[in-house]
């Protein structure tokens, strides 16, 4: 069978991408301060001149990770708003979307490793804002689509319930990963669904066939807990 070459330009790529798929794995399992360029080159298996030629700084990879994960984020959201233009709903798959936890951990962690590090580094800092700026505007014009397409008015202006929808994501996540047992997933995913549902469609939010109504809320939370939440 002959052997298919790659050009410079798509080994450059491959080579990147490998560095990326690395360091994030090490970045999860030792946390970024503790994670040397040399680990993330052991472990993708190549060379600290392979690591530099495409990265001037474990920092810039790190970016560089939280650019490829925003990027996929905005791909489904793009997905969903043609589906809605199709077929004229795209309310169930927008609540899935915003309201899965367990697939999202490993990314809830980089944000976390990356607000640690703007905590402290100015220069990222400057970074890591323009990019949350970014994300919040992004989120924000999904939000006013969204509420256009469903039909219904925002109890709050578009801004508003983009921070409110990250500032609970990122919440929920963190205790989710650190007392999984007080907030399981299940718990998590409805209270996303019914927030988004209530603030951007207008109506008690359905996901994956489960309702998460208040309801049912209230008794997926432990009784010594109701009254806290």
């Amino acid at each position: 069978m002959k052997r298919i070459r790659i050009t410079r330009e798509q080994s450059k790529n491959l080579t990147r991408q490998r560095l990326l798929d690395a360091a994030q794995t090490v970045f999860l399992k030792k946390g970024f301060n503790a994670t040397s360029v040399e680990n993330v080159t052991e472990a993708a298996g190549y060379t600290r001149g392979a690591f530099y030629s495409n990265f001037c700084s474990k920092t810039e990879l790190l970016f560089e990770l939280l650019r490829r994960e925003h990027e996929a984020m905005q791909t489904d959201l793009q997905g969903i708003l043609h589906i809605a233009s199709a077929c004229g709903n795209g309310a169930e798959r927008a609540l899935r979307h915003f309201s899965r936890l367990r697939r999202d951990n490993r990314f809830a962690l980089l944000w976390i490793e990356a607000r640690l590090l703007a905590a402290r580094d100015p220069q990222f800092q400057a970074r890591h804002n323009a990019f949350q700026r970014e994300k919040l505007e992004q989120l924000t014009d999904h939000i006013r689509e969204f509420s256009v397409r469903a039909g219904t008015p925002l109890p709050l202006p578009a801004e508003a319930l983009a921070i409110g929808l990250m500032g609970l994501r990122d919440g929920l996540h963190l205790f989710n990963m650190i007392d999984p047992e007080s907030v399981p997933t299940g718990l998590a995913e409805s209270v996303m669904a019914a927030f988004l549902g209530r603030a951007v469609f207008g109506r008690d939010a359905t996901v994956n066939g489960c309702q998460a109504d208040s309801d049912v809320l209230q008794s997926r939370v432990r009784p010594d807990r109701r009254n806290a939440i």
